[in-house]
Formats: C-alpha cells, sequence, structure tokens
C-alpha cells in the first residue's frame, strides 16, 4: 500500500514539475532581480533543517526578510513552490522507513490538500499587509510551539501507530486546518507533530504523517499560487535545486547534530522575524485595512 501511495506521490509531482516548468519557461525573460546563490544557500540549510525535523518555513521566511530576496506578499507561494519536490523527496525517505496505520495516514493526508486547496486560493489574492499580519502571528506561534517542545510541556506521545474513531475524526480536521494554514506561511511540522502527540500517537508516527502531509498537498496549493502569479520565480528555481542536496545530506550523510541547540536558534531568529512583521504592520498608517475581509 505504501508503495501505491508513493507512485500516486509520484505522479502529483511530476503533474507539479510539468506546470512549474512551463510557466519557468515562459517566463526565462522576466526572471526578478535577486541573487540566485543566496537563494540556492537559503534553499540549502532551510531543507536540511527541515529533514532533521525543525521546518523550513519559519527559517526561509527569516532568511527571505534579512537578506531582502523575497517581497512580503508572495513569500507563502515562494515557500510552498520552492519546497515542494525537497519535500517529496523526503516523504519518500521517511514513509518507507516507518510503520504507520494505512487509515490513518491516508485520511490525514486527503484532509491536508483539501485544506491546502482551500487556503491557497485564499492567500494568493491577499494584500502584502494581511500577508504580513499572519506571517508574524504565525512565526511567533511556531515559535511558542518549539519552545514547548523544548521545554517539555507539550504531550510526549503514546505507542499508537493508528487512529480509530472521535480520535481519528479530530485527526483528520486537525490536518485539514493545519493544510490551509501551511499555505499562509505557517510550517506545518510543529503543529502537525503536537496534534499527534496529543491524540496519542508514538512520536515516530509524526514524520510519515507530516512529511506525507505536506509531500501531497503542496503539489495541489504550489500549482494554484503558481496559476496567480504569486510567487518570486528565481527564489523557487534556487530553492527547488539546492533544497534536494539539503535533504540528501540531512538523510544520508549527517549522523548526528546538536538539535537542541540549533532549536533555540531557530527560535531566536524566527522570534525577531515574527516580531519585525508585526512592527511593520503596527506601525503602518492604515491599520483598519489589515482586518478587511480578504477576496476570494
Amino acid at each position: 500500500m505504501i508503495n501505491l501511495i508513493l507512485g500516486i506521490l509520484g505522479v502529483l509531482t511530476g503533474w507539479f514539475a510539468l506546470i512549474f516548468g512551463k510557466d519557468i519557461y515562459k517566463n526565462r525573460e522576466n526572471l526578478e532581480n535577486n541573487s540566485f546563490v543566496v537563494n540556492s544557500g537559503i534553499g540549502l540549510v532551510g531543507n536540511f533543517f527541515d529533514t532533521l525535523g525543525i521546518g523550513s518555513f519559519a527559517i526561509l521566511t527569516a532568511a527571505f526578510r534579512g537578506f531582502d530576496q523575497v517581497k512580503d506578499r508572495i513569500i507563502p507561494g515562494t515557500l510552498n513552490v520552492s519546497c515542494t519536490i525537497p519535500i517529496v523527496f523526503q516523504a519518500f525517505v521517511f514513509m518507507k522507513a516507518i510503520d504507520v496505520e494505512i487509515v490513518t495516514l491516508v485520511t490525514m493526508i486527503l484532509a491536508s490538500i483539501a485544506g491546502a486547496y482551500l487556503g491557497a486560493g485564499i492567500i494568493s489574492k491577499m494584500d502584502e499587509r494581511k500577508i504580513q499580519l499572519i506571517m508574524g502571528v504565525a512565526l511567533l506561534s511556531t515559535a511558542l510551539l518549539m519552545v514547548s517542545g523544548q521545554m517539555g510541556w507539550m504531550p510526549i506521545g503514546g505507542d499508537a501507530i493508528g487512529l480509530t474513531g472521535m480520535k481519528l475524526a479530530l485527526g483528520i480536521f486537525g490536518n485539514f486546518v493545519l493544510g490551509a494554514l501551511m499555505t499562509a506561511g505557517i510550517g506545518l511540522y510543529a503543529p502537525c507533530m503536537a496534534l499527534i502527540y496529543v491524540l496519542g500517537l508514538s512520536p515516530a508516527v509524526a514524520f510519515p504523517i507530516m512529511m506525507g502531509s505536506c509531500a501531497f498537498l503542496m503539489p495541489v496549493a504550489s500549482a494554484r499560487f503558481i496559476k496567480e502569479k504569486a510567487y518570486n520565480r528565481k527564489a523557487a528555481i534556487a530553492i527547488t535545486l539546492s533544497g534536494i542536496i539539503g535533504v540528501f545530506i540531512a538523510a544520508f550523510i549527517v549522523k548526528s547534530l546538536p538539535i537542541g541547540l540549533l532549536t533555540w536558534l531557530v527560535v531566536a531568529v524566527i522570534t525577531y522575524t515574527g516580531g519585525t512583521l508585526l512592527y511593520t504592520v503596527l506601525n503602518d498608517d492604515n491599520d483598519d485595512e489589515i482586518f478587511e475581509k480578504a477576496s476570494v
């Protein structure tokens, strides 16, 4: 069954790659004036940490803003498009290596896809200030989740490899919400891990569920961002290529790292970035516009 799921994922990724490639070729003479080299470095580091379970979206967002590479309005789309293929690579590594009950895996993945399809249609049409507000709150929330994990405040999980009944329903609903939020630039890993622990699943099961969810939802969401032209093409090319290398290094070469120390460093960086985003929003003269309903 896992081989069938991975086969479907391969076809879905091929469909996304075709859409991505056609858009890049069509706009090859009008790529953005940012640095391919800088974005390659960002992509390699971000996806390296992603494979270790720390997550990449918060790191990439901080780097985009720190190195002035991607406009705030299109950061969510750029995150999703550029990380799609590297995360699919992760899914192929981890979904075959860890045992998880198929019904739980499939239903939670399908829920995340549905949430992402809905979320991408909304986020891709939002203005820059709404995006800044959402990302600021998202980064600070992610930092809080990471601190909770480091301090042992989160549940430690159980030993189950699958869910049934009400717990399965809660897992499906939770992953639907997380899929929608991911299209706003909110990384799925930390909140999905918290959800899995609360529901009593084994911590190891978090990896195939969260990586499988991301791998399946991202081609769908990213195709919508491409259609709406809501992403940075040059950054997406650079991060896709270097991100694959980052995943390979983390999965097959690196044996050990001081993950606890690195996580605290990431917390500090994303807290600062989230704070600066909210500072930008709160110091804008047109504060009332933030709360206008996004058109869909």
